[in-house]
Parts: C-alpha cells; sequence; structure tokens
C-alpha cells in the first residue's frame, strides 16, 4: 500500500516472555494472519519477524495483500474475522480508532523490549519508521534544506513533490524559514503563498512512490521529494534526513478477534520489539524498527540510511494528526482550488 493512502484516509473523511495462557492459546490457533502492504515490505516482515515467531511458537505467518482501509472495515463488519493483525499509518489508525475498528492492547501481556515511546500505542504498535525526504540527482547542487530545495535560482533544475497537502504544506512552510518546532499549528495562509510562489518551479506533482526515483534516474527532474526507503542506496541519487518528515507503520488488532488469536498476536508484536529481527528486516527494506538499540547493531558506515539512527531523528519532524483530523476538509477544498490554478 502506498504511504500516501494513509494521507488520503484522512483527509476524505529473544525470550518468550510470560507463557501462563499460551499453550492453550497456541492449540487452538495454528496460524496468524496479517494484512500488509506487501511487496518488499512482506518480504521484510517474512524474514525478520515471521520466521522467530514460528519457530518460538510453532504458528504459521500468513500475509495478505494490499492493505487498503475498506478491507479493514469489511473484516470487522463481517464478525467473522480470520484476519488478526493489520497494518496502518498513523492518520489511518486514527481513522480506526475512532471508528472502533481495532482492538484495545494489553500492553502487560506484550512483554515488549524497549522502544521509542510513540511506537507503543494502545491501539497499534508502531514497527516500522520511514521518511518523506528531499532527494536530487548526485550531479546536481546539494539543497541543505527545503529552503534550499525550492530555490531554483541558486539551486538550478526541475523538481517533483507529492500531489498531497499533507507533505507538501509542511515542506512549504519550512521552506519559507518556519522552523520544526513551531511548524504546528500549521499557518494555512504562509503555506499557500508559498507555494504560489515556487510552483513554476515544480515540473512534476507526483502521485505515486515509484515516481520520484524514476524521475530522477530518467534527469526528468533534478530534485524530488521522496519516500525515503524509495531512494536510500540508490545509485546517482542522494538525501538528506534534515526537516523530513518521519512517519511510522503500526499494526493493529482487528476488531472482534478472539482471545486466541489476540495472544498470538502478543507474542508476534513481540517479535517486532526486539532490535536483532528488526536488523534482518532492515536489511531487506531500509526503514527502521522501533528499538533505540537498532542503531548499536548495524554497521556504523550504514546509520546514514535510517531513519531512526540519533542524527537523523533528532533533525526530524512529526506530523500532528489531531490537527489534520480537525482541519481536513477545509485543507482538502483549499488544496482542490490551488490544484486547479497551479
Amino acid at each position: 500500500m502506498e504511504r500516501r493512502t494513509f494521507n488520503k484516509l484522512l483527509l476524505a473523511g529473544g525470550a518468550l516472555g510470560p507463557v501462563v495462557g499460551f499453550a492453550s492459546a497456541q492449540s487452538q490457533v495454528r496460524e496468524l494472519r496479517i494484512n500488509e502492504g506487501g511487496g518488499l515490505n512482506g518480504d521484510a516482515i517474512d524474514a525478520g519477524y515471521a520466521k522467530p515467531f514460528t519457530e518460538k511458537t510453532g504458528i504459521k505467518v500468513v500475509r495478505e495483500s494490499p492493505n487498503n482501509f475498506g478491507k479493514l472495515r469489511a473484516l470487522v463488519e463481517s464478525k467473522s474475522t480470520t484476519t488478526t493483525l493489520f497494518e496502518l499509518g498513523t492518520a489511518s489508525l486514527a481513522q480506526a480508532k475512532a471508528l472502533g475498528l481495532v482492538e484495545k492492547i494489553d500492553w502487560s501481556k506484550v512483554d515488549a523490549l524497549p522502544v521509542y515511546p510513540e511506537a507503543k500505542d494502545d491501539y497499534g504498535i508502531g514497527y516500522q519508521y520511514y521518511s518523506t525526504l528531499m532527494a536530487w540527482r548526485t550531479d546536481a547542487k546539494a539543497p541543505k534544506n527545503w529552503s534550499d530545495f525550492f530555490n531554483a535560482k541558486d539551486f538550478p533544475g526541475k523538481r517533483s513533490i507529492p500531489d498531497d497537502p499533507v507533505y507538501a504544506l509542511p515542506m512549504a512552510l519550512l521552506a519559507s524559514g518556519v522552523s520544526i518546532e513551531k511548524l504546528y499549528p500549521l499557518d494555512l495562509d504562509a503555506a499557500f503563498k508559498k507555494l504560489e510562489e515556487v510552483k513554476k518551479d515544480i515540473s512534476v506533482w507526483w502521485k505515486a512512490g515509484a515516481q520520484p526515483p524514476q524521475l530522477l534516474r530518467d534527469n526528468e527532474v533534478q530534485y524530488a521529494a521522496s519516500y525515503s526507503g524509495r531512494v536510500v542506496g540508490q545509485p546517482g541519487i542522494s538525501y538528506t534526513y534534515n526537516q523530513a518528515n518521519l512517519n511510522i507503520g503500526y499494526l493493529s488488532i482487528v476488531k472482534g478477534s478472539s482471545q486466541a488469536q489476540i495472544d498470538a498476536a502478543y507474542k508476534f508484536m513481540r517479535e517486532l520489539t526486539d532490535p536483532k529481527n528488526q536488523v534482518v528486516a532492515a536489511d531487506i527494506v531500509p526503514y527502521s524498527g522501533n528499538s533505540p538499540d537498532f542503531e548499536k547493531l548495524i554497521d556504523k558506515a550504514s546509520t546514514s540510511k535510517f531513519p531512526t539512527t540519533a542524527d537523523n531523528k533528532k533533525v526530524q519532524y512529526f506530523n500532528d494528526y489531531d490537527w489534520w483530523t480537525a482541519n481536513a476538509d477545509s485543507v482538502q477544498k483549499r488544496w482542490q482550488q490551488f490544484a486547479l490554478n497551479r
């Protein structure tokens, strides 16, 4: 599932730990079904988390995709779901909570290893961190911030940014000089004013995450905002995490899951907190896990690649999804009007 789908939804509206009772759950559950985004993301789940989970419990992990939000609603409305875990972005998790589509997590039963505080939501475990950042062709002049990125005079070339206000409006404000600490609540007038100023230099407003790296490789644009996993390690493409938008992929328990399924899900969640498992997953797709110890286990030469290593995490920002929930309708109307005239 494309990361931006999470925003569309919002804008549209190891040790096993405690084993008490687990034998009973294991006898009832032979497989754990997970609905996730597919592709390399699913391969990383298999290698990093499903394999050790199955080795310890004997429970087979079955992956399903894509993870569109309508599928979650259908599972809950069926009142007989066999899919237990569902991958959600930050925005779609907020919506799922509001609609009562996911179960509350009993963290005392997860027996989690240390994780970043934001990874422990009452209704989801943040297992994967990814960023939307600025990238550029290595033969282009390197920008240091969004102000540079949008400065076509001093950094000549064509640009591409997401056709998505959740990403584009904060970028515009940062480009106008607003600091990360004062980004929210968004000053919409200032953000749209900045976009009006720079829209002549934006040749592609991309709609799919595969576009930015392809545009850069083909030299159709020289600068592009991109999902980090799409450009990290790609020949001929440079990037920076400075002023990037840090996001989290969560796994939540589908409302109506049986207690046996929930108990199995807790065991799987425990594997998601093991930094050794996260290193295996990150070798397949360059996203960070939720453990503060992840950085200690990777090669020092690789630390610049990952969103949550100390030097990278401290220069990024999280979106304020409470603000977006409250302002989604009005922002969407302004964005549609802006799109008609760009």
